[in-house]
């Protein structure tokens, strides 16, 4: 036994333990957990981390930039490490780059550059994301319109291509912008298939649920409302098995919007995420996204004709927030460590348990983010 870590409470990606005990291996993964000091094997020194919150290291499957950096055209390897890391600081040790819509030359650079990461094994990488281009120009939200347009054949073989390389690759899609075929041929190909920026019908969301998409990337947000007799994409995603993604911030959705998702989904329906720009982890006011410019304030971050482009928040400031609006601590948690790590197919990390990555988040009671712990080492 390498150490034995225990803290006020112990959240093993379920459930909250007061004074568990977490003991870690020389390889940096999790030996056991103890329900208490007294369960140690004798002459095992145990380290009392106070009264805090002793977490996985929260995992966010849409992070398009951090550390003063986007995903784009300028990516490559030493990037994603850079946002990577700016994101472990700020409690999410596993993060999904995400590249919104862009040209097909750049989104085969930031395949290669993900690709490239993996084989690196950059700390914190989890695979990729790709928010478009195939979505709907309606629902465009800060996208680029005239960079938005259907999945061609080619596109469909360099995605397939690139998923064997990858630990995970999730794409974000309309049903407009597709065929319910290459949605069965990128399920199959185990890409997690996301339906976002999406006008579409309860109907054809269920035949691309039905086809093999799994999820929904930011609930409510640019996607028709739900109506009496046209319930659309969100329709669908209350009354389906899609999982959905949720900004949980107090600017992307309504509490009442929050609290209709939750009751409708189920404990293990709705994940959170930050859905981060380049500003996350540093002081930044103000940065460039496609040559346009996003503004900073007051917790919002938009273009300049009032555009929501990302979001300001860090998963800890979600599971606050949600916690806020009268969500049990350990269904919070849950939303940001075990329940997206199972959607990618990330089984060793968002959770306590033996075998699993030793990283892990340390929070205040207000989920301030006390220290980060990688590979069971203190970091920092």
């Amino acid at each position: 036994m390498h150490s034995v870590l225990t803290a006020a409470q112990v959240f093993d990606g379920h459930q909250l333990h007061a004074r568990a005990c977490v003991g870690l291996d020389a390889t940096g993964r999790i030996a056991a957990l103890w329900p208490d000091a007294a369960a140690v094997p004798q002459g095992v020194a145990v380290q009392d981390l106070g009264d805090v919150i002793l977490s996985p290291g929260m995992v966010d499957v849409q992070v398009n930039g951090g550390g003063g950096a986007m995903i784009g055209a300028a990516t490559d390897v030493a990037q994603v490490r850079r946002i990577c890391a700016a994101h472990a600081a700020l409690g999410a040790s596993a993060i999904m780059p995400t590249l919104i819509t862009n040209r097909p030359d750049v989104t085969g650079q930031v395949l290669a550059a993900g690709i490239a990461a993996a084989r690196d094994t950059v700390p914190g990488f989890a695979g990729l994301h790709l928010e478009g281009p195939h979505l709907d120009p309606a629902r465009k939200g800060a996208h680029d319109a005239r960079l938005i347009r259907p999945m061609a054949d080619a596109d469909l073989r360099e995605l397939l291509r690139a998923a064997q390389d990858l630990p995970a690759l999730m794409v974000t899609l309309a049903p407009e912008a597709v065929t319910f075929e290459q949605i069965g041929q990128l399920a199959r190909a185990g890409i997690i298939v996301s339906l976002g920026h999406s006008g579409c019908s309860a109907q054809d969301a269920r035949r691309a649920y039905e086809a093999g998409a799994r999820c929904v990337t930011h609930l409510f947000n640019a996607m028709g409302g739900l109506q009496a007799r046209a319930p659309g994409l969100v329709g669908a995603a209350l009354t389906t098995g899609l999982s959905a993604g949720i900004i949980a911030d107090g600017v992307h959705v309504a509490p009442e919007g929050l609290q209709v998702a939750l009751a409708m989904k189920g404990p293990d329906g709705v994940f959170l995420v930050s859905d981060a720009m380049a500003v996350a982890g540093t002081s930044q006011q103000a940065f460039m996204l496609d040559g346009r410019q996003v503004l900073r304030a007051k917790g919002r971050l938009t273009l300049e004709d009032g555009t929501l482009a990302g979001a300001d928040v860090s998963l800890p400031q979600s599971v606050a927030y949600l916690v806020g609006l009268g969500v049990p601590l350990a269904r919070a948690l849950a939303m940001a460590t075990r329940i997206p790590a199972d959607l990618i197919g990330a089984v060793d990390r968002g959770r306590i348990s033996a075998g699993a990555r030793a990283d892990f988040v340390v929070l205040a009671r207000d989920m301030t983010v006390v220290s980060v712990w990688r590979d069971g080492m203190l970091q920092g």
